[in-house]
């Protein structure tokens, strides 16, 4: 009895994957997913949320640097004008007024503060992620492409520029201490005497810590600190001090956006008893 042959039904032919560009997530190689990402969560919310909040600071710090005004109220040096290099600064008598600069072609004194501590957190390793994804969607979210074509990274200017950390964070140590000098001064009355504290000299105490935790959670400090090191058993007191730092570390996204806020909150309480707003309650 013959066998009846059956005939083995033919494999369809794979479909031809969309044409791809040469660079990025979409290069040839990779996985041949037309949609741009497949997550289904909000994924836009965090870098939404912070290019609100680093923009509404940058309007802010922007309209008060060039307001040249209203940064004093005896015993209060707001921190965006600290130390008054320039003699178009109010007169501070006994405050930490320098007159080093003449007047500073008319300009605020504040533009010439500023450009240190901004410096440092705008080359800062969280800041750096906080607005790369925010602004320049370089990129957006984790597994969410960039729309850029081509991605060089920190080798080229301007972005090479972001070396220049560990100088800024050189110049910030000088510039905390000088707003622990304020914060100090802070515990005086309308005429100079020590032993007095107002509601703005727990707003200028919990600025400075925050300041000085942001700074010294800094990758740049711990680095300094520790990073050099072979042996940490020969070096018991750094590796202690590095301990300590990296614990900071840990937290440097919180303390970075605690300390901008804190800044923003110390300014703002001083331009409001600069310009009247209301009188500083004394605590004791």
């Amino acid at each position: 009895m013959a066998t009846q042959a059956t005939e083995t039904p033919e494999t369809p032919d794979p479909p031809a994957s969309p044409p791809s560009p040469t660079g990025g997530v979409t290069s040839p190689g990779r996985a041949a997913i037309t949609a741009k990402h497949l997550r289904t969560d909000r994924w836009w919310l965090q870098p939404a949320v912070t290019f609100t909040g680093l923009f509404l600071f940058v309007v802010y710090s922007t309209w008060r640097a060039f307001a040249d005004t209203d940064y004093y109220a005896a015993p209060y040096v707001s921190p965006f004008y600290s130390p008054c290099l320039a003699d178009n600064c109010r007169d501070m008598r006994n405050g930490p007024n320098f007159d080093l600069l003449g007047s500073w072609w008319g300009l605020s004194p504040a533009l010439l503060i500023l450009i240190f501590p901004l410096g440092f957190r705008l080359t800062c390793y969280y800041y750096r992620k906080a607005y790369y994804r925010a602004f320049w969607a370089s990129p957006p979210a984790c597994a969410v492409s960039e729309p850029h074509a081509k991605y060089s990274g920190e080798t080229r200017f301007p972005l090479i520029m972001q070396n220049m950390h560990r100088y800024f964070f050189y110049a910030a140590v000088p510039v905390a201490g000088i707003l622990t000098y304020d914060t100090v001064l802070a515990f005086r009355d309308d005429s100079y005497e020590f032993g007095h504290m107002g509601l703005g000299t727990l707003v200028f105490l919990v600025n400075i810590v925050l300041i000085w935790a942001y700074t010294l959670s800094c990758h740049s400090c711990r680095h300094l600190i520790g990073g050099k090191l072979r042996h940490f058993s020969k070096h018991p007191v750094r590796y202690r001090m590095w301990t300590w730092v990296g614990k900071l570390n840990e937290r440097h996204m919180q303390l970075a956006w605690a300390s901008l806020i804190s800044v923003a909150a110390a300014d703002f309480y001083v331009y409001l008893l600069a310009s009247g707003a209301f009188s500083d309650p004394v605590l004791f």
